[in-house]
């Protein structure tokens, strides 16, 4: 993980082997930024006419690169646009700050330790600037590089380029109480976020529902959270008949993980519950080429309730947090469930499966159940679970949907502080309809239009009665298959953490309406 500090030696006097300021869209021209002075002073004030000059415009996550003059500690300056430049007695806002710091630090991989010189105007620039650039400096490359990733120079042998090794922030202050919060707090959610992109990132035959378990045992047991696991035995013994009929298809059998994170003085207490299939071929219903090779993302919000849940321990929230990781491989093989096949979920009901593909609803149906009976005082749950949700809010936003209007548009709001894209979304009752069966309670399909609502309604009908819940389908952004941009990189995205863990923060502090 990158290390940061916050430093106050001045940008001209501390020695890094980059120095990041920021610079502005102005109406004339790029425009320097605050922090940017003492490099300006260096440059004889033409900063900006040298960054116009090499084509800078200071567009948002636009990246220049110039040799540091004299009067400079460092080799090389990197001036990151931040977009317009702000009204009158504005600031930038968070999340401008925290993409632009994730855009340089992703451009400095292979640089040992680089100097921020963004503005940083109150504790929550310092929270912003210092999570973009521990985000943006992620990379996985533990399968990549052989023998040299191990190397101190594993980009000069050979293997890939590693991440910025230190962050410094420059205008912060350590002895401030809510700078240092904020840099602590920032450096918790930032790696929590990355441990949930490494899961993602991991491929399925070494992640499997059994290792997946493992990992999160471990870190929950470091960081005083209670762990259970119940094997497929126990899923069997239990009647998770959910879990179990996704899971019995594969050699890797299911896992059920309940995370308990508690805090002597909580008066709250939330319930997170994660869709975790750790491959997804779609069973009997098999996907087509050109729709499974990413499917070890399937299992992004199960890791993004494990990181949320180490994190709320990690930062000590008063607030009790129960994560439930609903593990399953879904392959297709003999023992698989088959289309017409009637399950008993461990709610009682009967689900007739009419689509193997739409597996993800059966894990968090059984989990869901289990979750309420704790009697949380609202459950959130995490799933990559509709394409209809890609399709109807893109890539990069997730859908909200919830029994209690509430508490659907206060999770929409601090998805949206944090920098996390979210919409609410409705559960219309008509549709409830399609999924009327004449053999069992209920099917796990419904219509085609309208498909992550239908999704969502199934869900509704395994959270116990009078329990606050709402349901996150994150499969747009939890898994990036283009550029890189801001602090966002390929692959595993760590999406929804950030919610979940501000979710906790504002239950614990009573400020949630």
């Amino acid at each position: 993980m990158t290390a940061l500090t916050l430093s106050t030696a001045g940008a001209a006097t501390l020695r890094a082997d980059a120095l990041v300021v920021g610079v502005a869209k102005g109406p004339k021209g790029p425009v320097a930024a605050a922090g940017a002075e003492a490099v300006d002073k260096a440059f004889d004030g033409k900063l900006a006419s040298v960054l116009e000059a090499l084509g800078a415009s200071g567009a948002e996550g636009e990246i220049t690169k110039l040799p540091a003059p004299a009067g400079l500690k460092v080799p090389v300056v990197l001036a990151v646009g931040l977009g317009s430049v702000p009204e009158k007695d504005e600031s930038y806002d968070e999340e401008t700050l925290r993409r632009a710091a994730g855009a340089a630090a992703r451009a400095l991989h292979g640089t040992k330790k680089a100097a921020f010189a963004l503005p940083l105007d109150d504790a929550s620039a310092v929270t912003a600037v210092a999570e973009g650039a521990l985000l943006g400096a992620y990379a996985f490359t533990a399968y990549q590089g052989g023998e040299t990733k191990t190397s101190k120079n594993a980009d000069k042998n050979g293997g890939p380029k590693q991440p910025l090794a230190e962050v410094a922030l420059l205008g912060a202050k350590p002895r401030d109480k809510e700078h240092k919060a904020a840099a602590e707090r920032a450096t918790v959610v930032a790696t929590e976020v990355n441990i949930a992109r490494d899961l993602v990132n991991t491929p399925p035959n070494d992640l499997t529902p059994e290792a997946f378990a493992a990992v999160a045992s471990a870190a929950a047991k470091e960081n005083g959270v209670k762990v259970q696991v119940l094997d497929e035995k126990a899923l069997v013994k239990g009647g998770y008949g959910g879990i179990m009929g996704v899971g019995k298809g594969s050699e890797n059998p299911p896992r059920l993980v309940k995370l308990t994170y508690t805090h002597p003085k909580a008066v709250k207490t939330l319930a997170f519950v994660g869709k975790g299939i750790t491959y997804d071929s779609g069973g009997i219903s098999l996907k087509p080429a050109g729709h499974n090779e990413t499917m070890k993302c399937d299992m992004a919000g199960a890791a993004a309730v494990f990181a949320s849940v180490v994190a709320a321990a990690k930062l000590g929230l008063q607030v009790n947090v129960t994560g439930w990781l609903a593990l399953a491989e879904n392959m297709p093989s003999g023992s698989a469930t088959k289309p017409g096949d009637v399950l008993r979920m461990y709610s009682g009901k009967t689900v007739e499966v009419l689509n193997t593909d739409a597996e993800g609803r059966l894990v968090l149906g059984d989990a869901l159940t289990k979750a309420s009976e704790d009697n949380p005082d609202a459950i959130v749950d995490v799933a990559t679970l509709t394409g209809a949700m890609v399709l109807a809010l893109g890539d990069r936003t997730f859908g909200v949907m919830a029994n209690d209007d509430a508490f659907r548009t206060s999770i929409h709001e601090i998805a949206e502080e944090v920098g996390e894209a979210s919409w609410p979304m409705p559960l219309p009752q008509d549709l409830r309809k399609s999924m009327d069966s004449p053999t069992a309670d209920i099917a796990n399909m419904g219509v085609r239009m309208g498909g992550g609502l239908v999704a969502g309604l199934f869900l509704q009908e395994f959270v116990g009665e009078g329990i606050t819940w709402a349901h996150l389908d994150i499969a747009g952004p939890a898994f990036h298959e283009g550029a890189p941009y801001g602090y966002t990189p390929k692959g595993g995205t760590g999406s929804a953490v950030r919610t979940l863990v501000r979710l906790a923060e504002r239950t614990a502090t009573g400020d949630l309406g």
